[in-house]
Formats: C-alpha cells, structure tokens, sequence
C-alpha cells in the first residue's frame, strides 16, 4: 500500500519543526534574539512536542480506538474515588507539605518494606510528587551538571531524554538486544567512564516489556558501584507482571541502597494516571535534593488525591492478584490480534506495552508514516517505535501498542486490524 500523502505530510511537519528551530539558535555575530519573532533556549534545538500525546490527540481527530498513549479506558478502584470525594468534603483542598502528606509518605515506606524489604524514613527519605515524570527531572536537576553524562538504555520512554537535557546532562545510550530486549553487559560496561554520573533504568520496561532479571541488575550494580555512578529507576509498572516474573528493585541489590533513586507512582496500578502522583525513595543526601528541586518546582502534588492514594495503598493483597489476572487475559487478546494480523511481537513479560514489526505489511513508509496511516485509515492509534531511541535509525519498522483496556476496546481494535490483514 503506497502512502505518498501521509510521507509528504510527515516531511512538511519536520521541515516546519527545522524552520522553528533555526530561528531559536543565536547568531555567532549577535548573541542577543528576540524571543517574540522566534527565540529560545538552546537546548529547546534538540526537543520537540510529545509524540505520544501527538498520536493521542491523532486519534481523537481520526475517531480512532487508542491504543497509543498508556492510559486505561476504565476507573480507578471505587474505594479510591470516594476516598478522593471524602478529601475534598472534609476540606483537603490547600497546600499541604512539600514532599507529601505524613499518612501517604507513612503508606508508601510501609509498602517499600513489605515488598521489597526496604526502609525507607517517611520523614526523610520520601517525596511525593507531580507524577514520576518530575520525580524523574527533580531527581536530574539536583544530581547532573554540565558535561556529565546519563546512561540510558534505549527504547526508552521519550521523557527521559529531556530530563538530562533540561539538567545539562549527556545521554549516553545502551540498546537492549533483540529477540526477548535483553542487556548485554559488554555494552553496558562500554559506556561508563569517569564523566558518567546517572543510569536511568525502567523495570518493568516500557515500551518492550522487558522485567530486568537479577543477572542484569547486578551487573548493572557492580559497575555504579566501580564507577560511583547513582541508579535512578523507573519502577511504576511494579505490580504489572506476567507468568512467573518478579519485579527486584535495584535498591535490594547490595551496596545499592545509597545510591540510588527508587521512583513509582499510583497512576498505572491503579489506573488513575491522570492524577498525576509519583513518589521518589532515596536516602540522603539524594532525597533532600530531590526535595529542593520539589519544592521550587511544584511546591506539593495534589493534596486531596493524595489522601486517595494512602487508600489504594491499603487496598488488600487480592487487589494486586486480580490486577495480574486481568493484565494477562489482556495481553492473551493483543497477542492473537497482532498475530492475527501479520504483526510479530514477543510478549511482554512486564508492563501493558507491545512493540510490533510491521515489516510483513506491504507498506510503503517508515514507522512514523505507519502510526499516521494507522488512525486515518483503521481508525487504530499507536505509536511510532523510533521516538523510544536515541540512536537515528533504530525502530522503523516497529510501533508500540498499549492493552490497558476494557476488553471490548482491544476487541474493536482487533476486528479493525484484522479486517485489513484479511
């Protein structure tokens, strides 16, 4: 199927994007600009708009079924929801701390240790946030300098990136090897030298699903420790596992405890991520950086649905088996639409993402081309696989799908596909 249109159309969008970032670079005669005809900050030429909300805001144009951004299409535990309504009733509705309030921070500590045998001081130790997106910046802008360097292991969530270079740092990025997304050490070892301060790590992983075994976490923690480099960790898919995976916080790794960053947030367990509440665990001096940061930047994360989120925290333990169960059935469903239709994917052993070669298609374009084809043409939405690298040309032949959603949404979507492959 030959796409000209939409290839044009992809090639007028970044042309246009160049011409923005042309006119925000500063004369080498003239260090002064104008900001109101087109000016800005240098570090504004190597970023661009989320694709992922692009893709979102696609599939509302195109009446398309979302499967793109990772958002579920159903509500958060009803215990949840009233205990937000009873915040608000009771008055809960003003600044509160900065790093959180006592009984969510209390929550969050006693969750770190009966999970993962963590200690973590509630008074200390624990800061919640504006979702683990400024966990993430936080705990960069108070640990990065200029002409430090951030390891980070490609595909990655597109929001990494601006992080270190909203904080000045460098991206160094390792690509997990296909099949099965594993990392090689070899690689990673490569990568560190005497400039690398941070090694940003996601597990579950988003967007490949990969659960990083103790093999590779330990690898990973032998040479933060030989390089006195700070693992920070993207754990907000904690409790989304399948078959016999377990999910280890590098944190539990010995010698690790000190140097390292755990994030997680509420958003995608307990399907509320538009509350936008994360949390950051470190010792110190690490959390009262984070904290600072905090401070300055969001003062304090939503008070009353903070008090929502102490009460998912103390939903029982057979809220977290029926939230695996569900994810599995779902991931049995996208696994036989994709196959279904002509789209190779291994299944995730973690989090609610696919990334599928499209390469069996008789498409005539790269991947970015694809996910605008998709939406207009099948009134399906995913997302382009190369916006998770760093490094040019890898992913073009992939796009991400996200399954957090009511079954007769995937069904739909299924039937979409499908109609074409067949």
């Amino acid at each position: 199927m030959k796409n000209e249109v939409m290839e044009e159309r992809v090639q007028e969008d970044e042309r246009k994007r160049m011409e923005i970032i042309h006119k925000t670079k500063r004369s080498s005669v003239d260090d002064r600009y104008n900001p109101v005809s087109g000016g800005g900050a240098h570090r504004m030429s190597q970023l661009r708009e989320s694709f992922i909300r692009e893709m979102t805001r696609l599939a509302i144009t195109h009446k398309a079924i979302n499967l793109s951004q990772g958002f579920p299409d159903f509500d958060p535990p009803r215990e949840v929801i009233e205990a937000a309504h009873q915040a608000l009733d009771a008055g809960g509705n003003q600044y509160t701390i900065t790093w959180g309030v006592p009984a969510l921070r209390q929550a969050i500590a006693a969750k770190m240790n009966k999970w993962y045998n963590l200690a973590f001081d509630p008074d200390e130790h624990i800061t919640v946030t504006c979702g683990v997106t400024e966990a993430i910046l936080a705990t960069m802008m108070s640990n990065v300098n200029p002409g430090d360097e951030v390891i980070i292991i490609e595909p990655f969530h597109e929001g990494y990136l601006p992080a270190v270079i909203f904080a000045g740092g460098t991206p160094r990025f390792v690509p997990l090897d296909s099949p099965g997304y594993t990392l090689d050490l070899d690689k990673l070892r490569a990568a560190f030298n005497e400039r690398t301060r941070i090694i940003l790590i996601n597990t579950p992983h988003n967007p490949t699903g990969h659960v990083f075994t103790r093999n590779e976490l330990e690898g990973i923690a032998k040479l933060c420790i030989e390089f006195n480099v700070i693992a920070v960790t993207d754990e907000i898919y904690e409790h989304i596992l399948y078959d016999d995976h377990r999910h280890l916080p590098i944190a539990a790794i010995p010698g690790m405890a000190d140097r390292t960053v755990t994030i997680s947030g509420f958003g995608k367990t307990f399907a509320l991520t538009g509350w936008r509440l994360g949390y950051a665990c470190a010792l110190n001096p690490l959390s009262l950086g984070i904290r600072t940061v905090h401070d300055f930047t969001t003062i304090c994360a939503p008070a009353p649905l903070q008090a929502a989120c102490t009460a998912a925290l103390n939903l029982p333990d057979a809220y977290y088996e029926q939230l695996r169960s569900d994810y599995a059935a779902r991931r049995t469903v996208i696994m036989s639409i994709l196959s279904k239709a002509g789209l190779v994917a291994e299944p995730p052993e973690g989090s609610y993402y696919v990334m599928a070669d499209f390469s069996q298609w008789d498409f005539d374009g790269d991947d970015h081309s694809f996910a605008r084809w998709l939406p207009a043409h099948l009134g399906v939405a995913v997302v382009p696989g190369s916006v998770f690298y760093g490094t040019k040309g890898m992913g073009k032949k992939t796009v991400r799908f996200a399954f957090a959603k009511k079954m007769e949404t995937l069904i739909a979507a299924g039937e979409r596909l499908c109609g074409e492959a067949g």
